[in-house]
């Protein structure tokens, strides 16, 4: 209380002491401190807001203490820190590049008869950056994969999730403090197939610092499975003097480098030509016939395809006067294309017809006289044996009645 005025308020009523000392604390000087909340690597405004200043001390000190500005002079050598406004209502400082080290209260300290102080309390926000993606285990047909999307650091934590096809995919979530920020991990486990190979999923992080916005990891299924072959054949018919060019199609994860070309049972042709996928014959022969066959493989299987080569003669064909063939007249060889025909005239062909017909005629005759003379000859001897039996009759009838045997004889020799 100012001197001078205690003597006069001994004898002063209650409502004159009141008005005295409210109009004393309107006098008082105070501080005031804001509040400030700012993204990591930002810069941070630190406001201290004065009452009824009257050229007092003012002192601003960061979380541990330290002074960093004593009445508006630098006190610390931080060049991050400088003072923005010094007036009797208002001093303010910022602090650029902001990190989480930097985050706590800082004191604003006015020093009159009594010292006055307030604390701003700073916080930093530190958003996520892109997640990684880390493969636990590695994809094979007809197993699963396990992976990991990983937050290495945010605060407040992050939120991550697993999507594929717009639909997100639950997996376990685990997060572990490290000092000031949080590390955040999701890890899903699911089948795989080959046709799975090359499939997109994304990680994504959500964090109320990106404004509704995401940080997205993309990821492509990488499945390994055995290799499938296929043999890309030619088309139509090929004949001596023809090319051959097969393609061997090989899939697999990883893809078999240097398929391998054999024939079954044999060697290849010595003029065979092999670059990477493709066998290639520049002219063909008989002598090339065969199966071929085309081979690969990687670490998860063999796969192989067979190729039957089939090389026809080429056609020879004479033309005549006399008639001109029609495909119609073959039927035989409109079915097969490949067949050999060798047409040098028609008239010889009906020629050896007519007489191949005349012989199969004089044949059958043959046949029909020397059956009709055997029945005939069959039948001239059972009669004769009939006759024999009707004397023999006769002469046994003739002893049997007593005659003479003579006469019997004379009479049946007559």
């Amino acid at each position: 209380m100012r001197p001078g005025l205690q003597p006069l308020l001994l004898g002063a009523p209650l409502a004159l002491w009141v008005a005295v000392l409210l109009s004393l604390d309107l006098r008082c000087q105070a501080v005031q401190a804001e509040n400030v909340t700012v993204l990591e690597g930002g810069t941070a405004q630190i406001s201290c807001r004065l009452q009824n200043y009257d050229g007092s001390i003012v002192v601003i000190q960061n979380p541990r203490r330290q002074t960093l500005f004593f009445n508006g002079t630098r006190a610390l050598k931080d060049d991050r820190f400088q003072m923005v406004l010094f007036t009797p209502r208002l001093v303010r400082i910022a602090l650029s590049n902001v990190s989480v080290l930097d985050e706590g209260g800082y004191f604003c300290q006015l020093y009159t008869d009594d010292t006055h102080h307030q604390v701003a309390t700073l916080t930093v926000i530190v958003p996520p950056e892109a997640p990684t993606v880390e493969v636990k285990t590695q994809a094979v047909e007809g197993g699963e994969v396990e992976l990991t999307c990983h937050s290495p650091r945010s605060k407040p934590p992050a939120t991550l999730r697993w999507m594929r096809d717009r639909r997100e995919i639950p997996g376990v979530v685990s997060q572990q403090d490290n000092s000031k920020t949080v590390s955040v991990s999701n890890t899903i486990r699911i089948p795989v197939e080959r046709r799975d190979n090359g499939a997109s999923l994304t990680c994504e992080a959500m964090h109320p610092s990106l404004g509704g916005q995401k940080k997205v990891r993309h990821y492509r299924l990488d499945v390994h499975f055995a290799p499938t072959v296929r043999i890309v054949p030619p088309t139509g018919i090929l004949r001596e003097g023809d090319s051959l060019s097969l393609i061997c199609s090989v899939t697999g994860n990883p893809l078999p480098r240097h398929p391998q070309w054999s024939r079954v049972n044999d060697t290849l042709p010595e003029r065979t030509e092999i670059s990477g996928t493709t066998l290639s014959i520049a002219r063909l022969s008989q002598s090339h016939n065969g199966t071929y066959l085309c081979q690969a493989q990687n670490d998860y299987g063999r796969a192989a395809d067979h190729y039957a080569l089939l090389v026809y003669e080429n056609v020879s064909v004479t033309p005549t006067a006399l008639h001109t063939p029609n495909p119609s007249d073959f039927p035989a060889i409109a079915k097969d294309p490949g067949a050999v025909v060798e047409t040098h005239s028609a008239v010889p062909y009906a020629v050896i017809g007519g007489v191949l017909a005349l012989l199969v005629f004089a044949v059958i005759c043959v046949l029909i006289v020397t059956v009709w003379c055997s029945v005939r000859q069959k039948g001239s001897y059972l009669t004769h044996e009939a006759s024999g039996l009707d004397e023999h009759g006769d002469v046994q009838e003739a002893f049997l009645n007593g005659s003479d045997s003579r006469e019997g004889k004379k009479e049946y020799l007559l």
